[in-house]
């Protein structure tokens, strides 16, 4: 087992069995087991002829494509400690997380890479930028992916400790600036393997996904498919009739989404003709999915739609079921082998919750978190000295060990699968002169789930738009994370300490 207890050994391992088979099918190009295996190898040669050495941090912020998958495993045999990093970040939120945990490099694509190049002046951590793309294309002062390959002698393979720092992974906080929870090889090795085995994959399995490669769900798929020897078709990002295709083209057993990716694709003109019948199974994370949305893709697939959860704290799923075990439409499923989880009484963290009954689910074992990069603080209140994860989401556990998610503990906003904090949104549009006060809450929307929506008081005698506070916003923040309405009010419901009552905020003002 020592020799996958780090998802740097998946490629040589699988190479070594499977060979010439197709791993990685993308829009540009495909490459074998074998031709994964060495152009990561040549990754992990070029770096350490940069001066990259273990435990720097490499840094990947780059939409899905080849070279971002060659790039994270050649790091990893490079002794590097790789930090994904969500491409839909701005560059004002990479610098602050190319800052907090000095990253040494940044691989990016060649339209980004003048951006990211001028925040080097401020890193003086960082030592180069590489840009994916054609060299013609490549902003002086950064390195073309071409020509960073063209140098470096074959570095010996690396051996990790297990239990050290493998991944840096960024998580919006309730402060409003993101944590990066740092994983073991161990824990991210160990997802991707439990997660496969759970989920049945086989080397025949050919997985069609649009999941970003930085995320954790998205790094579970990928790898946990390439650790069974099967076949990857890496879309560069969700196009509902575009997957349909593909999974009709490649005759793709699985397909793995967040819910806004199924209901897009049930409305898709698309779906009238596809074929889907080459489907075995689908997984669903990211957030809850209503059970007749399930129902509705599993009549019209033909395939069991498998439930999951999980967070970027445990590297991955803490929850899904066994493809052979029976239904539970609902639940997230149950515990990953050899982890733990419970629900936590949500006035006493030491005694668990009745069955049945809603408190806060926690998680313990192999899978959770080093903790968070440089802040001892925030490790301490996630993590319970007996081990125990805070996961902040209120759920219920029957007595079979199905897990129920029902509601969040805090007062995070779930879009399209992704993870948005109102403190981010208030902490930017405070900036705003024509704001007096504002806070940002959740609400309803069909196919993202929830949609964020700014509740903002004017300045006396100001005023502002909708459309200019939502551009304002975008200057600092990611599309996902930016607010799409934004409702006028004269006040803000409050407690009696002045606290901003976040839940109460969905009853307050209107555009009209």
């Amino acid at each position: 087992m020592d020799d996958v207890l780090s998802p740097g050994a998946i490629l040589p391992r699988t190479a070594a069995r499977f060979g010439d088979r197709a791993a990685l099918l993308t829009q540009t190009r495909t490459l074998t087991f074998y031709e994964l295996d060495a152009e990561s190898d040549r990754v992990a040669a070029a770096l350490a002829a940069r001066g990259i050495r273990p435990g720097h941090r490499v840094s990947l912020y780059a939409q899905n494509r080849w070279e971002w998958i060659v790039s994270y495993h050649g790091a990893l045999k490079a002794g590097a400690v790789v930090n994904p990093v969500n491409v839909m970040l701005t560059l004002e939120e990479l610098a602050f997380v190319l800052r907090n945990c000095d990253a040494a490099a940044v691989f990016t694509s060649a339209e980004q890479a003048a951006g990211v190049t001028a925040l080097t002046r401020g890193l003086p951590s960082l030592r180069m930028v590489v840009a994916f793309g054609e060299a013609e294309d490549v902003p002086e002062g950064a390195v073309a992916f071409a020509d960073l390959l063209a140098v470096g002698e074959p570095v010996p393979p690396f051996a990790p400790d297990p239990a050290s720092p493998c991944t840096i992974g960024y998580t919006s906080g309730t402060t409003g600036y993101p944590k990066g929870a740092v994983q073991s090889h161990r824990a991210v090795a160990l997802n991707c393997a439990l997660t496969a085995t759970m989920h049945g994959r086989t080397d025949r399995d050919i997985v069609v996904t649009a999941l970003p490669a930085a995320h954790v769900y998205g790094n579970v798929v990928i790898n946990g498919t390439f650790l069974a020897g099967g076949t990857v078709v890496l879309m560069e990002r969700f196009a509902p009739g575009e997957t349909l295709r593909l999974v009709q083209e490649h005759s793709a057993t699985m397909f793995e989404g967040v819910p806004a990716m199924y209901a897009t694709m049930l409305t898709d003109a698309a779906l009238e003709s596809a074929d889907l019948s080459s489907l075995t199974r689908c997984t669903v994370g990211g957030q809850t999915m209503p059970v007749s949305t399930i129902e509705r893709w599993q009549v019209r697939s033909g395939a069991p739609l498998i439930e999951l959860w999980g967070m970027t704290e445990i590297s991955g799923l803490g929850t899904t079921h066994s493809v052979h075990a029976p239904p539970v439409p609902g639940s997230v499923g149950v515990s990953l082998p050899g982890v733990e989880v419970r629900i936590a009484d949500l006035s006493d963290v030491g005694r668990d919750a009745p069955r049945n009954e809603p408190g806060e689910l926690m998680v313990r074992g192999p899978l959770v978190m080093l903790g968070y990069h440089d802040s001892p603080e925030a490790t301490a209140e996630a993590i319970e000295p007996d081990g125990w994860l805070h996961t902040g989401d209120i759920a219920s556990m029957t007595d079979t060990g199905h897990v129920f998610v029902v509601d969040r503990r805090k007062d995070m906003i779930i879009t399209g699968g992704y993870n948005v904090y109102p403190a981010e949104i208030e902490r930017v549009l405070a900036r705003h002169p024509a704001v007096a006060m504002v806070a940002a809450g959740p609400v309803p929307d069909p196919v993202k789930g929830e949609l964020a929506c700014a509740y903002v008081v004017l300045a006396e005698g100001a005023t502002a738009t909708e459309e200019e506070l939502i551009a304002f916003a975008g200057q600092s923040l990611a599309a996902y994370k930016r607010p799409r309405l934004i409702r006028f009010v004269d006040d803000l419901p409050k407690t009696s300490t002045g606290k901003i009552m976040r839940r109460e905020l969905i009853t307050y003002g209107s555009n009209g």
